[in-house]
């Protein structure tokens, strides 16, 4: 059993919380306004949950899933998850992040703007490109022919073999699609980015991905 400190509660946030639940996990789970607001949502998870200030769920987390906007990302207290696996869901969206120069020119990513952040974490991108719904709805059994994949990218191999686990164990096959230099590959508009693909229509995918938009 892990416990993971899921901060951000909207729609990714609270669909990866009860998958990692229906797997035995635990979850402390946070948003922006306080764990007062998250109380409905926490009776819906159930006693696997409860909820917490961002800081306390970085702190108890042993893993952490950062699901917030790109733009709000640095409010996140780093420390705590210094030496953690960190989960990155984000993308960016320039109408409410504002225009991050380096990511219009492709000459960074969103998962190394965010490993910048958490410096001594171990950012790995997930999640990222799948609607919020289909994560609960969308896993099958090891082996099945059409099984969806998603990708994770990471600098570190644990992080990604962690995601790898994880993904294999609520219905979905990974491609691995190197280190976070490379995660833009699956960033919004690219070809593989919230399409529903089997591992080898993904890696086919990010291998015709433009670098930029």
């Amino acid at each position: 059993m892990t416990t993971f400190g899921i901060i951000g509660a909207g729609n990714i946030g609270s669909q990866v919380a009860r998958a990692v639940i229906a797997q035995g996990h635990e979850v402390v789970i946070a948003n922006s306004r306080g764990p007062e607001t998250l109380a409905e949502l926490v009776a819906d998870l159930g006693p696997q949950a409860r909820a917490a200030t961002a800081q306390e769920a970085a702190e108890v987390a042993e893993v952490a899933v950062v699901t917030v906007p790109l733009h709000a990302v640095e409010r996140i207290p780093a420390a705590p998850l210094a030496g953690k696996i960190v989960l990155d869901t984000n993308n960016y969206y320039w109408e409410r992040d504002g225009r991050i120069p380096a990511l219009d020119a492709g000459e960074t990513t969103t998962s190394e703007l965010v490993q910048r952040h958490f410096a001594d974490a171990k950012v790995v991108k997930a999640f990222n490109h799948i609607q919020a719904a289909a994560i609960t709805a969308e896993g099958q059994p090891a082996g099945s022919a059409d099984r969806r994949a998603l990708v994770a990218a990471s600098d570190f191999p644990e992080a990604t073999a962690f995601v790898t686990a994880l993904y294999d164990g609520i219905g979905f096959d990974t491609v691995d699609a190197g280190p976070l230099a490379e995660s833009w590959r699956i960033e919004r508009d690219r070809p593989g980015y919230v399409v529903r693909l089997t591992a080898d229509q993904l890696r086919e995918k990010l291998a015709e991905a433009p670098r930029t938009i």
